[in-house]
């Protein structure tokens, strides 16, 4: 007949020696106590920790203990349920044997390979930004690169703001015609106005005089009025 309880504490008092620095007593009745695991320094001397808390059952070996993390340090939530999954596969697989030094070794072994994929994604990270800056470089050194889609957008847009424009100044026009007034309502509005250049004339003290020598007596002119060509017109013209 197994003594459970005798295999139980002859256990703990091996982990104890194992772990010294992070092992502590809960309680001895259901035995209980909590292991800190670190794992190994990762990149700028980060580490990922987690405390567990172990709690025998009555039949333990032969059924697997309780767990839970008590505490954790630099572990996200989601790695932290894998580390739960990762030690119900490990308990089911050592069931009949002390398992708690086993549990705590492949605990020991997912926070290194935490600190692995921490490390892998500030490097993919780091690369993405480096790309991104290098393409966003590229690009205001080349400029755009002309498509029919972007062309064409960018006609549709251009024609849009022309035809903004031109509806925009033919208004402005069509409103300062408005406030303009024509000629003829220019002549009508004030009368003065035919008698303007008579007036400038007067005023500048112009006059028209006539040399009266230029012009033949009528009377010395044999004109033949009735004559269907006759044109007073010709008369200069003969003159000179």
């Amino acid at each position: 007949m197994t003594d459970y309880g005798e295999e139980q504490w002859n256990e703990i008092e091996a982990i104890e020696s194992i772990y010294p620095d992070s092992f502590t007593v809960l309680s001895e009745e259901p035995p209980s106590f909590t292991i800190t695991v670190t794992s190994d320094a990762g990149e700028k001397e980060e580490t990922v920790e987690v405390t567990l808390k172990f709690t025998y059952v009555e039949k333990y070996p032969d059924e697997p203990p309780l767990w839970e993390i008590h505490s954790q340090v630099n572990l996200e939530d989601s790695d932290a349920e894998d580390i739960l999954t990762h030690l119900k596969e490990q308990a089911e697989e050592n069931l009949g044997m002390v398992m708690i030094f086993t549990l705590v070794t492949a605990v020991q072994e997912k926070l290194n390979e935490i600190v692995d994929q921490i490390k892998s994604r500030r490097e993919e990270e780091k690369q993405r930004k480096e790309s991104e800056a290098e393409e966003a470089e590229k690009c205001a050194f080349q400029g755009t690169v002309v498509t029919i889609e972007n062309f064409l957008s960018w006609k549709a847009k251009f024609e849009q703001e022309m035809t903004e424009l031109k509806r925009k100044k033919q208004k402005e026009e069509e409103q300062s015609a408005k406030g303009k007034p024509t000629g003829k309502q220019l002549f009508e509005t004030d009368h003065n106005l035919d008698t303007s250049d008579i007036q400038f004339l007067e005023d500048g003290g112009n006059s028209v005089e006539v040399d009266e020598s230029l012009f033949q007596d009528i009377d010395d002119l044999d004109l033949d009025e009735d004559d269907p060509d006759f044109n007073p017109l010709d008369l200069a013209s003969d003159e000179d």
